[in-house]
């Protein structure tokens, strides 16, 4: 009898362990991150003060949204961008981890004009990018913008918030 109530027992204790693990395999499904227009942004040319691009931009001025930024999105049109607002001018550096998208990562100071920017950063990795330079603004947009609009150094942007 002894023998039948262990084996019972043993049976049992498999049982709810082998359930257990199922449980720990479940997928948890999120709904993918989608564009949340927050403003606009204009690029203009340094040399012309003619306009380059306007673009739709999303805005990070959370230390939340800062660290986060377009971290585990899908994809981003060309006509939009985040755009990083620091509360004052600061050296910054940037990571691609959690990020699917390659980007260009366009530094800004102060003063709305570009002081440098990194092209081409590539998703997924974990290498800083810095800015170089103590920059107040960061504009992340689609990978081979910077050089199909010809962006340099100087460049200027103005922006406005929903």
């Amino acid at each position: 009898m002894k023998t039948r109530l262990y084996l019972f027992l043993f049976i049992i204790g498999i049982l709810i362990q082998a359930s257990c693990k199922d449980d720990a395999k479940k997928v948890i499904k999120t709904e993918p991150i989608s564009f949340k227009k927050e403003g606009e942004l204009t690029i203009y040319k340094a040399k012309t003060d003619s306009v380059l691009t306007k673009l739709d931009i999303e805005i990070a001025d959370s230390e939340y949204e800062t660290q986060t930024g377009l971290m585990y999105r899908d994809s981003m049109e060309d006509d939009q961008g985040m755009l990083f607002i620091f509360p004052e001018e600061a050296m910054h550096s940037f990571y691609m981890k959690n990020t699917k998208i390659a980007l260009d990562i366009v530094f800004i100071g102060s003063d709305l004009k570009i002081d440098s920017f990194q092209e081409g950063a590539k998703p997924m990795d974990e290498t800083g990018l810095s800015s170089q330079v103590p920059v107040q603004y960061v504009l992340e947009i689609n990978a081979g913008l910077a050089e199909k609009w010809l962006l340099e150094v100087g460049d200027s942007i103005v922006y406005s918030k929903k």
